[in-house]
């Protein structure tokens, strides 16, 4: 038997460290070729880290949330043969597969009471919880459908590698009485448990963008109504006539097509600040990046070139990068290069927001809720389709007349569509 270890790759682009998110092996596993061993993120994407051969994991070489340099031991795995591995009569190879950082994160996989494990079958065995600090594990899908559900992951057999929960087991679950003592607490009963929440992957990344967004940028919001009844008559024609043969079309391409319209008018909000070199660059493509609300983040993969794209062509790519976003599928090139950002929090979007400016970007556009209200009209009061657009601009850059007469040129596209296709 011999030992291969496999090190931190090298993601590309210059960069040194990348930060372990996640681990979907512990120590004593044993994994075939190919399977995922780990989740890293450098600054712009989440990479899966596959094992290019099989074997028993002797060692865990971080914890998640640990920042490690490219080249640094990652894993070590018992494999047939001589491996890639020689340890030499050092003090430091030798007592690697027992160090700490090799125990630690068991407990924070599934390692479960006795209990518990007698139940690796679907049966309707008592159901112990994991103990605190346990994390299930499981994809992005599994945790939505299961908080939809109303079902906490804790209480749930995972048959996948590494006890990872998959659909099938929760379907298992939903199938059992849900009366095991501890299983669901009573909504009036007293509770005392607390929950401590690491900030590391993604979540760490967005605090990191969010905290210096605020702390660089001089933020100033303007937001503005629209009548959007207009626009949404012409969607729901365009749709009738032909969503069945090129798809449905959602407010969003309408949205970046008045930007695009708009920004050649105002060309000083399409643009990037390098607050370091002194540097405003104006951008002659539109690259618009979509807020995406994933289940482990916020992300802003980018529409490339939006100016050069059909209402259809924008929606189809939109749709595209939303869903590999969700399923932390988008690359680097997807979540980096924007000019400016458009957000949209759709049925939930609110009456008013103030969205934070994307850096080095210098303007978003945040879309809020569209409600039927009754307006004025010549003197009439008639019900029509209206909503608020909630603009955020970085001040340094952009004045407040140029950012108020940008979403007033906005407004008047949205409100006479058809001026979105005259040129």
């Amino acid at each position: 038997m011999g030992t291969h270890v496999i090190k931190m790759p090298d993601i590309g682009e210059g960069i040194a460290q990348v930060e372990l998110v996640e681990w979907f092996v512990k120590v004593g596993d044993i994994i075939a070729e190919d399977q995922v061993v780990a989740d890293v993120m450098t600054d712009k994407a989440t990479v899966e880290i596959p094992s290019p051969v099989s074997g028993k994991v002797l060692a865990l070489g971080g914890q998640p949330g640990e920042v490690m340099a490219v080249g640094s031991e990652l894993i070590r795995i018992e494999v047939e043969g001589s491996g890639n591995h020689v340890d030499v009569p050092q003090a430091k190879p030798a007592e690697v597969p027992a160090a700490p950082v090799a125990a630690k994160p068991e407990p924070q996989k599934d390692v479960k009471p006795a209990a518990y494990q007698a139940s690796a079958s679907h049966d309707a065995a008592p159901i112990v919880p994991r103990q605190p600090g346990d994390k299930p594990l499981a994809s992005p899908a599994v945790r939505k459908r299961a908080l939809d559900a109303g079902i906490e992951l804790r209480y749930v057999h995972g048959s996948g590698p590494a006890g990872r929960i998959l659909h099938e087991d929760l379907d298992a679950f939903m199938s059992k009485p849900q009366s095991a003592a501890g299983q669901t607490p009573n909504g009036y009963a007293r509770r005392t448990d607390s929950e401590q929440v690491p900030v590391i992957g993604l979540r760490r990344k967005i605090a990191q963008r969010m905290q210096d967004a605020k702390r660089r940028v001089a933020h100033f919001s303007y937001v503005e109504e629209i009548d959007v009844t207009a626009l949404e008559a012409l969607r729901q024609q365009l749709n009738s006539k032909h969503g069945d043969s090129r798809g449905k079309l959602t407010l969003l391409p309408f949205l970046v097509r008045a930007l695009v319209v708009a920004l050649r008018d105002f060309p000083q909000i399409n643009a990037t600040y390098d607050d370091e070199a002194q540097i405003i660059t104006r951008h002659g493509a539109v690259h618009v990046g979509i807020a995406t609300q994933g289940d482990n983040g916020l992300m802003v993969p980018v529409l490339r070139h939006a100016e050069a794209g059909s209402l259809w062509a924008n929606a189809g790519e939109i749709s595209r990068l939303a869903n590999a976003a969700r399923n932390n599928k988008a690359s680097r090139e997807e979540l980096s290069g924007s000019t400016i950002t458009l957000t949209s929090l759709g049925a939930l979007g609110g009456i008013v927001s103030t969205p934070v400016v994307n850096t080095p970007e210098v303007a978003i556009v945040g879309v809020n809720r569209m409600v039927e209200r009754p307006v004025v009209i010549d003197g009439q009061i008639v019900v029509r389709k209206m909503m608020n657009l909630s603009s955020s601009f970085d001040h340094r850059v952009v004045d407040g007349m140029d950012a108020a007469l940008f979403i007033q040129a906005v407004r008047g596209l949205l409100e006479q569509p058809a001026c979105l296709f005259v040129e």
